[in-house]
């Protein structure tokens, strides 16, 4: 029990990419490489009705989420021909004459008493026509959110797409002092790095944040009494509740799509298979039968079935298993090492750490077709989370001998790189919730 114990701990570092390094800071994009060809935009600073500074750049906001989506090229203040708050003020035959097709422009309005009113509006100027226009109240703390939001709306109005933009990412980092670890937390930001909480800390590892589908709670794996043990935490109410303490490993957590189960690997009964369990009632249903090492669960959209980690047939690769007691149908053969899988939300498509010339990368299958493609260039790649619109892959990655996260499209023409001061690894991405 105690090589198999040992043997999975060395086989779950490599899955999850652990590494116990400091970090605790907004973490700041970088834009790597972006998409040629991207369709430019213009998104005019907005107007502020109000003393002194305006408390957010909502405009910039804007522009930097577009900007991040790499779909669109936002066209720089200083080489605007002009910067309009208002509709009669937009010159329709300046901006398409640069190309431009879409202007934003809006305002920031201070009610009083922390109260803000935003509004915006999106213009064709090759058809001279309004096609998108809002305008809401918000208080100063979420005027990022406000903004997030407006993104958002451009985004679907453009591409017919649903924007990701007003998510959150899940992710953990340690805090370090005099070069020694101090705690470990989990901590919750925007899609963009900014407004860091923490959710859990402690003196001992934590691992493998997982979100409910609502958004409201997160799982994750705790060290604190010496052995790994999930957990369940409320983000509203910071409640936090142990979910599964059976000797061995408890690890791995995956929500149903539904939020009524949980997908977790367990030893207890000596070797790791992947168990669901009833939320409600904590039934636990073994749903890997093999003595190979099952870990890491990733559900179907249809809530049926699980795609999972195994090496039963001699290295880690990917299997996908029905949970009515069907067979395990291997999915990967390309290389010895494919492990850590992420479902995109259409079901589609996976994402997964894929090992090629003794580099660790993030690689993409469409489970129609079969073909794999490549997204990252390594060398130490990991722990893959697809946004909930499935345009991006957030995952795990080193920098300049950094634990940053790193941003793929799924097409792997944009790349970006979240980081900090100091170190973060395994991100998730939020669901949109509710």
């Amino acid at each position: 029990m105690t090589m198999l114990i040992r043997r999975l701990t060395v086989f779950l570092c490599l899955l999850l990419g652990l590494a116990w390094m400091p970090a605790h800071a907004a973490l700041n994009i970088t834009i790597t490489q972006g998409a040629v060809g991207a369709t430019p935009i213009g998104v005019v600073p907005f107007g502020w009705s109000g003393t002194g500074q305006p408390p957010q750049r909502i405009g910039h906001i804007v522009a930097d989420d577009l900007a991040r989506s790499g779909l669109f090229a936002p066209v720089p203040p200083g080489k605007m021909p002009q910067q309009p708050t208002q509709p009669s003020q937009i010159n329709n035959t300046a901006w398409s004459k640069m190309g431009v097709g879409d202007v934003v422009i809006g305002g920031l309005e201070s009610l009083g008493g922390g109260q803000y009113s935003v509004h915006f509006q999106l213009f064709d100027t090759l058809q001279n026509q309004q096609l998108l226009g809002y305008r809401f109240q918000a208080k100063l703390g979420q005027l990022r959110q406000a903004a997030h939001r407006i993104s958002d709306l451009v985004y679907q109005q453009l591409t017919g797409q649903r924007g990701a933009f007003n998510t959150h990412i899940a992710y953990v980092s340690t805090q370090v002092q005099d070069g020694r670890i101090q705690r470990f937390r989990i901590m919750v930001a925007d899609y963009d790095g900014h407004d860091p909480q923490v959710v859990y800390s402690s003196p001992r590892p934590l691992s493998s944040p997982a979100w409910s589908p609502d958004g409201k709670y997160i799982a994750y794996v705790s060290f604190a009494s010496g052995s790994p043990k999930l957990y369940l935490q409320n983000l509203a109410t910071a409640k936090r509740e142990l979910i599964s303490g059976q000797p061995g490993l408890n690890s791995a957590p995956a929500f149903s799509p539904d939020g009524t189960r949980l997908a977790l690997t367990l030893t207890h009964d000596g070797h790791a298979e992947v168990y669901v369990m009833n939320l409600a009632t904590r039934k636990l249903t073994q749903v890997t039968h093999d003595p190979s090492i099952n870990t890491g669960a990733a559900w179907m959209p249809d809530g049926k079935s699980i795609v999972f980690t195994s090496d039963r047939g001699g290295s880690p690769q990917l299997y996908v298993k029905t949970l009515d007691g069907g067979p395990a149908q291997r999915l990967t053969y390309d290389g010895n090492y494919n492990a850590g899988a992420s479902v995109s939300p259409d079901g589609k498509k996976i994402a997964f750490v894929h090992q090629a010339g003794g580099a660790f990368q993030i690689a993409v299958m469409d489970l129609g077709t079969g073909q794999m493609q490549v997204l990252t260039q390594g060398p130490l790649d990991d722990a893959p989370s697809f946004s909930p619109n499935g345009a991006m892959i957030i995952y795990s990655t080193v920098d300049g001998g950094k634990k940053v996260l790193g941003v793929v499209s799924v097409d792997g023409r944009v790349r970006q790189r979240l980081s900090g001061p100091e170190y973060v690894s395994q991100p998730a991405w939020s669901p949109y919730g509710n």
